[in-house]
């Protein structure tokens, strides 16, 4: 009897003792409420913008091919090597194109000298005509053989120029400035007319491949502009839609937005680009900043300052950007609300205030 009367009064005692602790915590909770930091709903002007991510296109990038057949002597440049308009890079064996030089100018000889006969015998006979010696149908015959040698040289001295001209291909140049993209074919090589021999890209124009969905479309128009950045370059550029393409892709459904690159160092064919387009702008928008905006079960919410306490604002929001949240519905502009510390608050909280935040430069 005696061992029960002490386990109840030490339960007893226990739980007086932890009854007095909640109520300590509680006092220390209710004496020390939470410090957060405050900042002012405000009104700001926003862009409404479209980003899109897409890719950089080299305009020049033409690919040397042979334009006649032959083995590869020499390459003159190599892969990465910067090359100047009309600088030599590459060199095929001209022998087959210089025999046939050497071939049509024998033919042109020939024919000069059967020519030169020719007028020869027109001469005699047309003195012959004048004393009545031969008829006329004799010097005719002799004119018009006359005329038939002419168009036989007329057609050398043309088969004459397409050998030198061939001769001429034998030696490769670079049409611009650039940069040696591929080298596709070495020494000893052999190349028939078409076979691509070198790639050179040229940087210096470039066009801006920009995918946007489809669902805005009508948005998207010429002359809108757009704000580029690449990872290969620290430069901001604002260019402009020069056009669209007029098929919407069949892959991934979205209108290709074309854009110019002019002169940029630091930019490359085939790098990635990010694209800004500004679609308008909105005046007088509430903003707060993002961290201010929690999820709470009634949805988007923000803690505004009341009496030394929050009150909790469900609200609808619209566009996001640079940190700052558009409030639709729910805040006024000019209204205090909780910047860090948010995410742990419920309705009805008294809060300290341990600074305020006036704008998103402090943030």
């Amino acid at each position: 009897m005696v061992l029960d009367r002490i386990e109840r009064l030490l339960c007893i005692v226990l739980v007086l003792i932890l009854t007095a602790c909640s109520k300590q915590e509680e006092a220390v909770k209710v004496a020390n409420p939470p410090s957060v930091s405050v900042t002012t709903a405000r009104n700001v002007s926003m862009e409404v913008r479209e980003e899109s991510i897409g890719s950089l296109e080299g305009i020049m990038d033409p690919t040397i091919a042979a334009e006649v057949s032959g083995r590869v002597l020499k390459v003159l440049v190599h892969q990465g090597q910067h090359v100047k308009k009309g600088q030599e890079i590459a060199l095929l064996d001209p022998a087959d194109h210089q025999l046939q030089r050497r071939e049509a100018l024998s033919e042109v000889a020939r024919l000069e000298a059967l020519l030169e006969n020719q007028q020869r015998s027109v001469e005699r006979n047309t003195r012959l005509v004048e004393r009545n010696f031969i008829s006329q149908i004799v010097l005719d015959d002799v004119k018009t053989q006359e005329i038939a040698s002419n168009r036989q040289l007329e057609g050398a001295k043309s088969r004459l120029a397409t050998a030198e001209h061939n001769k001429s291909k034998t030696r490769l140049f670079s049409p611009m400035d650039g940069k040696v993209e591929s080298q596709i074919v070495v020494e000893g090589d052999y190349v028939k007319v078409g076979d691509p021999l070198l790639q050179i890209i040229n940087n210096q124009h470039l066009r801006a491949h920009l995918p946007f969905p489809e669902s805005i479309a009508s948005y998207i128009r010429p002359n809108l502009e757009v704000r580029l950045s690449t990872p290969t370059s620290d430069t901001e550029i604002v260019s402009r839609i020069r056009e669209l393409k007029p098929a919407i892709g069949v892959s991934n459904r979205a209108i290709d937005a074309l854009a110019y690159v002019e002169n940029q160092p630091g930019w490359h064919a085939g790098a990635s680009v990010s694209g800004v387009v500004i679609l308008g702008m909105r005046e007088n928008v509430v903003v707060v900043p993002e961290q201010s905006v929690v999820l709470r079960p009634a949805g988007r919410v923000v803690y505004a300052i009341n009496d030394g306490q929050v009150e909790q604002r469900v609200v609808r929001t619209g566009l996001n950007q640079d940190g700052m949240v558009e409030i639709i519905d729910g805040v006024q502009a000019g209204e205090q609300i909780v910047l860090d510390g948010a995410a742990f608050l419920t309705d009805g909280t008294k809060v300290t205030i341990q600074r305020e935040i006036l704008g998103q430069a402090d943030l």
